[in-house]
């Protein structure tokens, strides 16, 4: 169960809370439990609707050319079509209030101004699920790691505020083949990669009772840096084992070994072991993993992180330079993951009464990494509060913080809601460099959700 990736089988009709600006677009439904899903009886289609009007304040530090305002429309149409498919479009549309300067248009041009911001309409396209040979989604990468998440970890597509594709991945099944491919942006030369899974115990002794318990992954990332900004292209690639060393009951343990490098650049290279549990209960799913890394040359586990697409422009760190060119002392590091969703009434969609995201790194010579968020509901789901940090390069000249909060009330039987979110924001630059920001915005929504 620790092999697939999940989302696929999630239901598109609810979502955790939309993160305005740093992360401005909805999560990703995430993961459903790791354990075999109860077969459901057929059921219609079903459909939400939902319109937000919100304030919305782009304030930019002093020195950065003023502040700009907006009144941000934002209208969604979800379609759940069960298991194989689901659709999720809309998109935020700011209206200028203020500032710009003079030939501002009415409407936010950095929103609209590439082929790939076209992207952003698209808010999640699924076809197949966990259970078909082939699974297919397009939409917002949030916290999206590919497989076993050396390369890819914790990546989100939208980082950059001016930036706003629509990604991709594909799933795949053939007898001991297991196969994810991605792309960052489906419209743009931009990230992308892809990670084959061999079944080893279906290799040599036939179809296994559950699979995926010894495997061998390689996996190849490339960016090829023309879209969202120009940026040095890298190429990347790992090999990883993995073995399943325990199976109960809802529960899961394994160990992990892998090797990777940078093709072509001699030296640059890491190696890691690690553990991991899965965990599953009636109202609890829970994913942990702990591993030790060894990075050499300027390489290193999770280079494609939740911090890449600033860091592909200007990395954390005294250097400011791109970082695909930065450089890293040799050493080694820890790291840790942690990923729980809790309900208290075995509530079978998606939102929980807490989901907690958790992954901190930390560096022989003294530098500290860690990429956060929590989501609670209380008061029989009417109010709902989510909080997201990232902290990169923390104990090294240059470090790197970015923050967010949402807050929703639900009232009048919950179909209308107040919102208010705020959080900083770091704006790439034609140079090269990151302009510090943050923005601020209140409102109401209605929607057909309960």
């Amino acid at each position: 169960m620790h092999r697939k990736r999940r989302y696929l089988s999630a239901l598109l009709l609810v979502f955790l809370l939309p993160m305005t600006g740093w992360a401005s677009e909805p999560p990703l439904p995430e993961e459903e439990a790791p354990s075999t899903p109860p077969a459901l009886p057929s059921r219609r289609w079903h459909y939400l609707t939902r319109v937000e009007a919100t304030t919305f304040a782009l304030l930019p530090r002093a020195g950065a050319g003023g502040d700009d305002g907006f009144i941000q429309v934002e209208p969604t149409l979800i379609i759940d079509g069960g298991p194989e498919f689901g659709v999720n479009v809309g998109a935020p549309v700011r209206f200028r209030m203020w500032g710009g300067g003079e030939g501002a248009g009415i409407v936010r041009r950095e929103d609209w101004d590439s082929l790939s911001d076209w992207g952003q309409l698209v808010r999640g396209l699924k076809f197949g699920s966990d259970n078909a040979p082939l699974g297919v989604w397009f939409g917002s990468l949030d916290s999206y790691s590919l497989l076993t998440g050396h390369l890819v970890r914790r990546y989100s597509n939208r980082a950059n505020p001016d930036y706003h594709p629509a990604g991709g991945f594909l799933t795949g099944t053939l007898g001991p083949l297991y196969t994810e491919a991605f792309v960052s942006d489906v419209l743009g030369a931009r990230l992308m990669g892809a990670e084959f899974s061999l079944d080893l115990e279906h290799v040599f002794f036939g179809k296994p009772r559950q699979q995926g318990r010894y495997t061998l992954a390689l996996s190849a990332v490339h960016d090829w840096g023309r879209a969202g900004g120009r940026a040095p292209s890298v190429t990347l690639a790992h090999l990883d084992a993995t073995a399943v060393v325990l199976v109960r009951p809802g529960f899961e343990a394994l160990v992990v070994a892998g090797w990777g490098g940078r093709p072509g650049e001699g030296g640059a290279w890491g190696a890691v072991v690690g553990v991991g549990a899965d965990a599953v209960t009636s109202t609890l799913d829970m994913t942990l993993r702990l591993e030790v890394r060894s990075q050499q040359g300027g390489f290193r586990q999770g280079f494609f992180g939740p911090d890449y697409e600033l860091a592909r422009f200007n990395a954390a760190g005294p250097d400011g330079v791109a970082l695909a060119d930065a450089s890293s002392p040799d050493g080694y590091s820890a790291y840790g993951e942690a990923v729980v969703g809790w309900d208290a009434v075995s509530y079978g969609g998606l939102n929980k009464h807490l989901k907690l995201s958790l992954g901190a790194e930390a560096f022989s010579w003294g530098r500290f990494d860690v990429d956060g968020r929590v989501a609670v509901q209380l008061f029989e789901r009417s109010l709902e509060v989510a909080l997201k940090g990232l902290g990169v390069g923390m104990g090294q000249p240059g470090a790197r913080y970015l923050g967010a909060a949402e807050v929703r009330w639900r009232f009048l039987g919950g179909k209308l809601y107040a919102m208010g979110t705020g959080g900083t924001l770091l704006f790439p630059t034609a140079e090269g460099a990151l302009r510090p920001g943050a923005f601020a915005s209140v409102g109401l929504g209605v929607d057909n959700a309960r």
